[in-house]
């Protein structure tokens, strides 16, 4: 653990470096979270372009760690100046407005991710879908050494589709050593301080003024819509909001409240959301100073900070792109067309489209191309039935999801400043396209692109508020103006993120856990286990092994075809037979209370033909081959 420890620090000391090098007259307010960024882009981009050639192993660590080290000695070799940091006014009230946040979610990572309750492994609600995901991609592709890394999931030789830096960025410190839980951990921690500080210093480098970066910020993490509404109707309806399982004012699907609460439903759960927004935020506060504020030799650090965004997070890549094409037409028309300002507008593109299109030919772009139900044309969102039609008006679903800051953009765009407008103008290209087209099967993840374009509105409705606010002379009364408006605007993420400190699920029993530990001991880590189709199965969540058929819920929402591996399944349980177990190079089958609830299990035909490798008071794995 020490040894993951020292390496993180070593690419956040780098980071650090290259945020004093890009932008000198910062202070730490700035530096520290943009460094957090520039440390993690180098934490996915050093060890991956290492891997190509020797593998994903301790050979790529430490070139990688290597090439880190070498970014800080050329920084302090060229730039001995680059301490003192100078100071900042506004440092202690971002951090101010930070803390709180930071702590609540920090408190989820420790209770969420692995939380070890008497052997048991527990996790809340948010993460007990999509975790075992994470975690088990993380342990195969540490276990494994494959790079790019094949699909585990599914039997057989298939795409690994998924922007999968964002678990690689773990995988390096299980590489060193450290166990899962903190690999999950090191480097979620800084991408938690990024996504939070760098979200305050765009809306204060577009405001201009700290207490609306404030605002700003509560607005996004803890802004809520009107579904708490639907909870005020007596009190076991809003005592469900803390027992029911997704019954919160953010995400309530039987009434169609499904604007969910950054935190908890995002960057808690959602790796590729956090470590993308990790990226894309100080990606934008870089923007707007190289495009809206002129200071055009920023092109290059921006084009280094984002070179692994699209493997990192997709979404977050092409809402960068639409951003930046609406400043660069920005750029053509308020500004001469000269070398001091197009050049750098074609080297951001021309290096970044090079990078992004070699890592996302043989990966996502090929996915989206030719996977299931990628693809597609579809108006607003969830809101939309299969036929067409809308469950709800389209303004109200928007109004109740969202609430004060959708009522309010339309006068917070008359209230704001041209370039506010341009940037905003953005945002608007992004909720277009994310309203008429969807890029996955799960219409749902199109809410990676709508949030973008909800943070850019709540900047400009965080100004339109205060600024109404200071109108009015007598204290008392704007602060009660001022506290109301808040409270409806955030009640309803207060409640979730109340639920969320609060939930308790269990995810792996303790023969679980001993079951994923045999297995890591003692499988090869090419070896094919036949399993039920449980989200939560140990062997491919905490041991990393291949399996022949994944959950439905993964495998259909990455676009995979999985029609022959879940026949193969349920006949290899229910009829098997050797040559079809020889087809698709089974080498363990594992039986347990996942598998006799899903199947009429066959396990005497196993017995009768094959040793047991292992068990336990839960389970039995038989071993296929030799």
């Amino acid at each position: 653990m020490i040894l993951s420890v020292l390496y993180l620090f070593l690419f956040l000391t780098a980071g650090f470096l290259a945020a004093r090098r890009a932008v000198p007259d910062a202070g730490p307010a700035v530096l520290v979270p943009l460094g957090c960024g520039f440390g993690i882009s180098m934490l996915a981009l050093f060890p991956a372009v290492f891997a190509l050639p020797f593998g994903f192993g301790k050979t790529c660590a430490a070139l990688a760690a290597a090439s880190a080290l070498a970014v800080i000695g050329v920084l302090l070799y060229r730039h001995p100046g680059i301490f003192p940091v100078p100071k900042d006014k506004d440092c202690g009230a971002m951090w101010a407005c930070l803390l709180p946040v930071a702590l609540v979610t920090l408190y989820l990572l420790h209770t969420h991710i692995l939380h070890n309750v008497d052997g048991t492994l527990h996790t809340g609600q948010s993460c007990y879908g999509d975790l075992p995901m994470h975690l088990g991609f993380i342990e195969y592709i540490t276990q494994s050494g494959e790079f790019p890394p094949t699909y585990p999931l599914l039997g057989g030789e298939h795409r690994f589709g998924y922007p999968f830096l964002c678990e690689t960025v773990s995988s390096i410190f299980r590489v060193l050593g450290a166990d899962l839980r903190t690999a999950y951990l090191l480097p979620v921690i800084p991408a938690v301080f990024s996504v939070f500080g760098m979200f305050w210093q765009l809306a204060r480098s577009v405001l201009g003024n700290a207490a609306k970066a404030c605002l700003a910020f509560y607005l996004f993490f803890m802004g809520s819509g009107f579904g708490f509404f639907y909870f005020l109707r007596d009190a076991e309806s809003f005592a469900g909001i803390f027992t029911g399982f997704y019954t919160t004012p953010t995400n309530y699907t039987t009434k169609n409240i499904i604007w969910v609460n950054p935190i908890v439903d995002l960057m808690i759960p959602q790796r590729a959301t956090l470590f993308g927004w990790c990226i894309l935020l100080p990606a934008l506060y870089l923007l707007w100073r190289f495009c809206y504020e002129e200071q055009r030799r920023l092109w290059l650090p921006l084009t280094l900070l984002v070179l692994p965004l699209p493997l990192l997070h997709t979404h977050s890549a092409l809402a960068l792109v639409l951003l930046c094409l609406v400043g660069g037409i920005y750029t053509l028309f308020q500004y001469p067309r000269t070398r001091a300002v197009l050049p750098p507008w074609g080297g951001l593109a021309l290096l970044c489209g090079i990078a992004w299109l070699v890592q996302m030919l043989p990966t996502v772009l090929a996915q989206s191309l030719d996977g299931q139900n990628m693809l597609r044309l579809h108006f607003n969102w969830v809101n939309a039935e299969a036929d067409g039609s809308l469950k709800d008006n389209y303004f109200w679903f928007y109004i109740k999801n969202i609430g004060l800051v959708y009522l309010l953009l339309i006068p917070a765009w008359l209230h704001a400043a041209r370039k506010q407008r341009w940037l905003y103008a953005g945002g608007l290209v992004i909720w277009a396209l994310a309203e008429c087209i969807v890029f996955q099967p799960n219409t749902y993840d199109n809410n990676k692109l709508l949030y973008v374009w909800h943070m850019l509105g709540c900047i400009l409705v965080a100004q339109l508020l205060v600024d109404a606010a200071l109108k009015i002379r007598s204290i008392p009364w704007r602060s009660l103006a001022l506290g109301c408006t808040c409270v409806i605007a955030t009640l309803g993420s207060v409640l979730t993120v109340t639920r969320e400190v609060f939930s308790d699920y269990q995810h792996w029993s303790a023969d679980e856990v001993a079951l994923a530990q045999y297995i890591r001991e003692n499988a090869a880590s090419d070896a094919l286990f036949l399993t039920s189709d449980s989200h939560t199965t140990p062997v491919f969540s905490l041991a990393g092994r291949r399996i022949l058929c994944g959950s439905g819920s993964y495998v259909y929402y990455h676009g995979m075809d999985y029609t022959q591996e879940a026949n193969a399944m349920h006949l290899l349980y229910e009829a098997p037979d050797e040559s079809l177990l020889a087809q698709w190079g089974v080498d363990y089958v594992l039986f347990d209370s996942s598998v006799n609830a899903e199947f009429a299990a066959d396990e005497s035909w196993y017995a009768e033909r094959y040793p047991l490798w292992y068990q336990n008071d839960s389970c039995r794995v038989y071993q296929i081959t030799e």
